[in-house]
């Protein structure tokens, strides 16, 4: 009976700091979001999402890390708030995800180039020298496979990290990239982009989350900023 009181008390307390919020003020948030990604999606992104957030909350601000791997452990470790990527089936299954946009692989060659000029076949495409884009250092893909299929091989004279790199490297010398299109500049300065002669799926580009962080106001307000920039 003496201690009915306190311990009521005590449950009440707990609820209370349990129970998720209902409002939040983005006014008054002052908070630091770090995010996972590659550097071309900051380019693209970046710009237009500082400015949605400056908006809404002026007080939040945002880390940008670079994305070398697929693995979760900076999600799961609560290093990383948010993640962007292509999710594929060994995704761990211990996050979660929801897409931003659909995109595909286009060829992008300096102006002036030999495959700017005439048709494009599959077999014009494979003679050139290529530049290839792994974080992996891995030299094939599906663009390889494709090609095989047809009973041709590409040379690929060079593997770099990123896709702003193969941009930089197609636009000053004779190499042939193939790069995601959103990642080209509208109009590309330099380049000439064009259609690849062989066929490849769409990939979907996604945000990826830890599960604690689902229900936390600012963190979805996070998501929903990102989904609109990304949005068509």
């Amino acid at each position: 009976l003496r201690l009915r009181e306190q311990v009521s008390q005590l449950v009440q307390d707990a609820h209370a700091v349990l129970r998720p919020a209902n409002t939040l003020d983005l006014g008054e948030v002052v908070r630091t979001f770090t995010l996972r990604t590659s550097e071309e999606f900051v380019e693209r992104f970046g710009p237009a999402l500082l400015a949605r957030i400056a908006q809404d909350a002026p007080g939040v601000r945002l880390r940008f890390v670079h994305k070398s791997d697929k693995h979760s452990t900076l999600l799961r470790d609560g290093v990383v708030d948010l993640e962007t990527g292509v999710v594929d089936a060994g995704a761990s299954p211990e996050v979660l995800t929801q897409a931003l946009f659909r995109d595909r692989l286009v060829g992008v060659v300096r102006e002036g180039h030999a495959l700017s000029r005439g048709p494009l076949s599959a077999a014009r495409f494979a003679q050139g020298q290529h530049v290839y884009v792994s974080r992996r250092g891995q030299d094939r893909g599906q663009i390889d496979e494709a090609l095989e299929a047809q009973g041709l091989v590409r040379q690929v004279g060079i593997v770099v990290a990123g896709f702003n790199t193969a941009i930089a490297l197609a636009r000053d010398t004779d190499l042939i990239a193939s790069v995601p299109e959103r990642y080209i500049t509208v109009p590309p300065r330099g380049l000439y982009c064009f259609e690849l002669p062989v066929t490849l799926p769409p990939f979907t580009v996604a945000m990826l989350w830890h599960p604690r962080q689902d229900a936390d106001l600012a963190h979805r307000w996070l998501r929903a900023c990102l989904r609109e920039v990304c949005g068509p």
